[in-house]
């Protein structure tokens, strides 16, 4: 505990991780109120296209008559749930890899780790767009989810955590390489403890923060990617938003209406950067050889 308050007046780690909580709750809660005030975020309204500021809409509507502050919050929802849903899914994938990996060594160590490395070796960026063109259909997803207007929502969040878990996967298995030759764990060997117990009650819990500023800085690389996915139209698709397929949405307009771009392309490039203030805040204080500055 001593360490998450020592985390807590980095003041990387305070400012970042308001902002991020204050930008979460606001695109979570927000659409969820705004019809009780008479908004619809989907809303359109062609008499109002490219609507200045009002008090009706603070920040104009777009192309098609919809209030831009509430689909710039509609999007950081689904950016942001991407964002950690992935980062969660890849950060499990890559623990129970390394942590495997790490603590049974020998052949089973190199195979993984062979692995690993040819996953990284991969373009990852021309490697989703082919995955992400791939008919869902051909290869045994119902039909009813492939129709559904959330199955690239989906689709994106598998694709990124099959591709984004090597990270974590290299760190827990170097750290759990460590961890194995250390007394408490030979104790617990020598008490009879399963290797399954000595994994997940002896070592999995040392593991606890290199883990998470992985996820953390995973959070911002993975929004990143998937705005870059849907700016491309291979990542989330509409009537869903984003702030990556809001930004496609905005080329043709870019010339007279510069707001529509500027928004969600300040919006990513703030939360990237929160992203990795904190996770870079994280690494100084909970790594006992990092050199704090608090």
């Amino acid at each position: 505990m001593r360490r998450w308050r020592d985390a807590w007046r980095d003041r990387r780690v305070a400012w970042s991780g308001s902002l991020l909580l204050v930008l979460a709750c606001a695109a979570f809660i927000v659409p969820i109120l705004a019809p009780l005030a008479g908004q619809e975020w989907g809303g359109v309204d062609l008499y109002r296209r490219l609507a200045s500021p009002s008090l009706i809409h603070p920040l104009g509507t777009d192309e098609i008559g919809r209030d831009l502050m509430l689909r710039l919050l509609q999007g950081g929802r689904v950016s942001l749930m991407v964002g950690i849903v992935a980062a969660l899914a890849a950060a499990g994938f890559g623990t129970a890899i390394g942590l495997f990996a790490g603590f049974r060594g020998g052949r089973t160590d190199a195979v993984l780790m062979r692995a690993t490395d040819g996953m990284i070796a991969l373009p990852l960026l021309p490697l989703l767009i082919v995955l992400a063109a791939i008919d869902l259909k051909k290869i045994g997803v119902p039909t009813s989810l492939v129709d559904s207007e959330a199955i690239s929502l989906y689709r994106i969040i598998v694709l990124v955590a099959f591709v984004g878990w090597t990270t974590v996967g290299r760190i827990v298995r170097g750290a759990t390489l460590s961890l194995r030759s250390r007394d408490f764990v030979r104790a617990a060997e020598a008490m009879g403890a399963s290797s399954a117990r000595i994994m997940l009650v002896h070592i999995l819990p040392n593991l606890a923060s290199p883990i998470i500023v992985a996820t953390t800085l995973a959070v911002g690389e993975i929004i990143l990617l998937e705005s870059v996915l849907s700016f491309l139209g291979v990542g989330v698709q509409p009537p869903i938003a984003s702030w990556g397929n809001m930004l496609t949405g905005a080329q043709e307009t870019i010339a007279f209406a510069p707001q529509l771009a500027l928004y969600p392309g300040l919006l990513i490039f703030v939360t990237v950067i929160a992203c990795n203030f904190l996770g870079d805040g994280l690494q100084d204080a909970l790594d006992p050889r990092a050199e704090r500055r608090l």
